[in-house]
């Protein structure tokens, strides 16, 4: 029997690697129902899209008050947070974002589980160490490859949220773990005639299913950078290196042909099934698809000089890296300078191989639309997280010490901030304390390595999980500062007009204000639809109040210590907000460190004054 059967299955040694990746899982959890987690900014307006089809009380056809997006995302969506929210029932962010957490979390498990049998022992491993050594390697690697996906930017930001990337990139990953086990399998077996096998109708049926699905989350527009994705990683892959026969070119192709129309038909039954399929085609198709591959000025001219030049695209992986944008950059010139070797590929694994197909497809597809968004290839960044974990020791050590540079100052910063809110009595002793710990642990681990250079990769991924961690706790105070019972059943049923910075944001007062009526007069900006935008703001308000039984007024200044309309009004309460917009001038080096100053403002809600 080998040392393997008599070794722990997870070696204590390796123990800082799953306390980093379990971390990493809990991160992901605290704060999940926070209107200050990172986010897109128009998760609000599918959450809106989501309510008041629950509202509605039917599947389709899909409704919002909001001019033109009423069609813009698939209805799966929107059904996900239908079912999740439990039909308005228990409608809170929690429970909306939670669906997200059990994509990512999958999709995680996934990519550990290839790169585990993906790794190779490190060259410098002595042969007598046997499988004991191999396995806690393959175990690193794994560890490696889970935490890089989870503390990467794209997937903290978009993985979590429910406006989310995470379903598309569970359901269109799946056939290329499909693929990848296909390898790994011929691996472990030295059975080359496995890979080889034809996959037959029933297979490519189910990888169409997958497709569809990941579609119906997102656009039917991912069809083809998966189904090429697909088809060059299983040519490429096959054993002994690629080959292209004709007989297994026109196999592939075929199959995926068919996986194509399956999953094409899986969203087109929206429109079999939604009562006004004509707005579903001029909203959807002509306007959010078929609108990014055409622009005014020539595409040439804006390929090159535009809005979304292309050279843009070629960054979009370290771009959506966040802050490991360098190691990733490092990465990705590593492995093209490693290309010009003309022996290079010859020796790629039929998993690598997978890999490179994975990457390369989805960065060329999405570099052709007349709008380009790193946001579009974040479905293949399982790919990058394990190519980058196989490689790990010979990624260059300066993408680390750059990553760190830009951690230190940020984590210095996101504590000032924690220890202001202190000082405001926005947070408690506790919470300032645990920001502050957060903070000394992510700068301890980056001083470290001044020391112990050989830890300087893996104290690097520490710095980024404490940026997240700060940025979690410092936040945590303000996330479930609401208004008290009694005047959440005062405001039932109530017109309460609320501010709208950004398209759609004033959904987040269903949250705070259950039951009330809400009507947004866009206090931050000129939206189309403000209320009074031109007025004073003493007039403007004063004028709301006539109009409504509410309104929930910013304060603008600091010097400010009440509403304008006092004493003509109430302030039934209050709540810390955080100026998200800035006049010029309003941030400066002089006043950066002091965020009270630009930083914090008060909410109030006021109801005219009872005679």
């Amino acid at each position: 029997m080998s040392k393997l059967a008599h070794s722990p299955a997870f070696p204590l040694r390796l123990w800082p690697w799953y306390a980093l990746v379990f971390s990493a899982l809990a991160l992901y959890v605290l704060g999940l129902g926070s209107p200050y987690a990172p986010t897109n900014g128009d998760e609000m307006v599918y959450i809106h899209i989501a309510r008041m089809t629950a509202e509605a009380g039917h599947w389709l056809p899909l409704q919002s008050e909001l001019v033109g997006t009423r069609n813009t995302k698939p209805p799966l969506l929107i059904w996900q947070a239908m079912v999740a929210g439990d039909w308005g029932q228990q409608w809170s962010l929690f429970a909306l974002r939670l669906p997200s957490i059990v994509y990512t979390f999958a999709t995680t498990g996934l990519l550990a589980f290839f790169a585990y049998h993906m790794a190779q022992p490190a060259s410098n491993t002595s042969p007598t160490a046997g499988a004991e050594a191999a396995h806690t390697e393959k175990l690193r690697t794994a560890c490696i490859a889970a935490s890089l996906y989870l503390l990467f930017f794209c997937t903290f930001r978009y993985g979590r949220a429910y406006l989310t990337s995470a379903p598309e990139t569970f359901w269109l990953a799946l056939p290329m773990w499909w693929v990848l086990w296909r390898c790994v399998r011929v691996g472990a077996s030295a059975q080359p005639s496995a890979s080889s096998a034809p996959v037959g109708w029933l297979g490519y049926t189910l990888i169409g299913v997958a497709m569809g699905l990941g579609a119906a989350y997102k656009s039917f527009a991912l069809l083809a950078p998966s189904a090429a994705a697909i088809g060059c990683a299983a040519l490429l892959s096959t054993p002994g290196g690629p080959r292209w026969n004709w007989r297994m070119w026109f196999r592939t192709s075929t199959g995926l042909a068919w996986s194509t129309l399956v999953g094409l038909g899986i969203f087109a039954l929206w429109f079999v099934l939604d009562p006004d399929p004509a707005a579903v085609w001029q909203e959807f198709v002509v306007a959010e698809n078929a609108g990014k591959m055409s622009g005014g000025q020539g595409y040439w001219h804006a390929a090159l000089y535009g809005a979304y030049p292309m050279w843009t695209q070629l960054l979009a992986y370290p771009a959506n890296a966040g802050l490991l944008f360098f190691p990733v950059l490092g990465f990705c010139i590593w492995a093209i300078t490693k290309a010009f070797r003309s022996s290079t590929y010859q020796h790629l694994s039929p998993g690598q191989w997978v890999l490179l197909a994975w990457l390369l497809v989805w960065l060329v597809v999405f570099t052709i639309p007349s709008q380009r968004s790193e946001r579009y290839v974040i479905p293949a960044m399982p790919a990058i997280a394990i190519a980058m974990a196989l490689v790990w020791r010979r990624i260059a050590r300066i993408w680390f010490w750059i990553t760190l540079l830009v951690c230190a100052p940020a984590l210095v910063m996101l504590a000032r901030i924690g220890w202001t809110m202190g000082e405001l009595h926005i947070a408690s002793a506790t919470e300032v304390a645990l920001t502050l710990i957060a903070a000394c642990a992510g700068l301890t681990s980056a001083i470290a390595c001044f020391f112990s250079k050989s830890s300087l990769r893996n104290a690097t991924l520490l710095a980024v999980l404490a940026v997240y961690a700060t940025f979690g706790w410092m936040v945590a105070p303000i996330s479930d500062n609401g208004y008290g019972a009694a005047v959440q059943a005062r405001m039932q049923g109530q017109r309460v007009a609320v501010p709208n910075g950004f398209t759609g944001q004033y959904e987040r007062f269903h949250f705070v204000l259950h039951g009330a009526r809400i009507t947004p007069y866009d206090a931050e900006g000129r939206n189309t639809g403000a209320l009074y935008p031109d007025m004073p703001g003493h007039e403007r308000l004063n004028t709301l109040l006539r109009e409504f039984d509410a309104v929930v007024w910013l304060q603008d200044e600091p010097h400010e210590t009440g509403p304008s309309c006092l004493p003509a009004c109430e302030i039934l309460g209050s709540r810390v907000h955080v100026k998200s917009r800035h006049k010029d001038g309003e941030v400066t080096l002089s006043n950066l460190w002091y965020p009270q100053t630009w930083l914090f403002r008060k909410e109030w809600l006021v109801v005219p004054t009872r005679n």
